[in-house]
């Protein structure tokens, strides 16, 4: 009777290894580091707000900067004026959307 025995590779456990830390590396550089760069630049964007500024929040309202505090900002709005988070600024409506205001 003949028997087939099944034997492991020598080096089989290295490159196991090697496959893993190359596909954290393809996670790092495709998914993690593009997203820390973009939370680096909205948060520089959100520091360097200033009055007169035209904005957009993450819900959408566009409105003109008219104070800016530490953490929250004043923006007007057709007449009306509404006081928010910075954090909930989403982007700069003059530069991105190409809005002349």
């Amino acid at each position: 009777m003949n028997t087939i025995l099944l034997q492991a590779q020598p080096n089989s456990g290295m490159i196991n290894i090697i496959m893993l830390l190359a596909m954290f590396a393809v996670f790092y550089f495709f998914m993690i580091r593009p997203q820390q760069k973009k939370k680096k630049e909205l948060e520089a964007y959100r520091a360097s707000i200033k009055t007169g500024d035209h904005i957009v929040t993450i819900g959408g309202v566009h409105g003109k900067v008219t104070a800016v505090q530490e953490t929250t900002v004043t923006i007007a709005i057709e007449g009306a004026k509404m006081r928010i988070e910075k954090a909930a600024i989403s982007l700069d409506a003059t530069t991105i959307l190409g809005n002349e205001a």
